[in-house]
C-alpha cells in the first residue's frame, strides 16, 4: 500500500481517482488546488503525487517544480484536459521539469494504473 495525493481542483476528478487508487488498496489524501497540495506533500511525504495542471490558485507545473525543489525524488504524475492550449502541450512541460509520466483527461484507467504501478515499484 503507498501513500499518493492527488491534487485537482475538479471533485469529480478527486472522487473518480480516489475510488481507482482506492481499489488497488493506496492511502488516498487529497487537495483542491496546488497551494493545498504542495503544503500537504511537505506535511505527508506521499510516495506518489498526482497532480492536474489547470487550476486556481498555483497552477500544476508550478506546484510540480516546488515539490521537486523540497524533494527531488518525488514521483509524479500530470494530467490535464487542456486550457488555452491542447493538453499535450502542458503533460509535454510537466515532463520537462520533473513529471514521470503524463495523462489527457479523461485517463484510461489501465494505462494509468499501469503508470502508478510502475511508478511505486521503484
Amino acid at each position: 500500500m503507498a501513500n499518493i495525493l492527488v491534487i485537482d481542483d475538479e471533485q469529480s476528478i478527486r472522487k473518480l481517482l480516489t475510488l481507482m487508487l482506492k481499489k488497488e488498496n493506496h492511502d488516498i489524501q487529497t487537495a483542491c488546488d496546488g497551494k493545498q497540495g504542495i503544503r500537504m506533500a511537505k506535511e505527508l511525504s506521499p510516495d506518489l503525487v498526482i497532480t492536474d495542471l489547470i487550476m486556481p490558485e498555483k497552477e500544476g507545473l508550478e506546484t510540480i517544480r516546488e515539490i521537486k525543489e523540497f524533494n527531488p525524488d518525488i514521483k509524479i504524475i500530470a494530467i490535464s484536459g487542456g486550457g488555452v492550449v491542447q493538453p499535450e502541450m502542458y503533460l509535454k512541460m510537466a515532463e520537462k521539469i520533473g513529471a514521470d509520466h503524463s495523462f489527457t483527461k479523461p485517463v484510461d484507467t489501465d494505462s494509468f494504473l499501469s503508470a502508478v504501478n510502475q511508478l511505486l515499484e521503484c
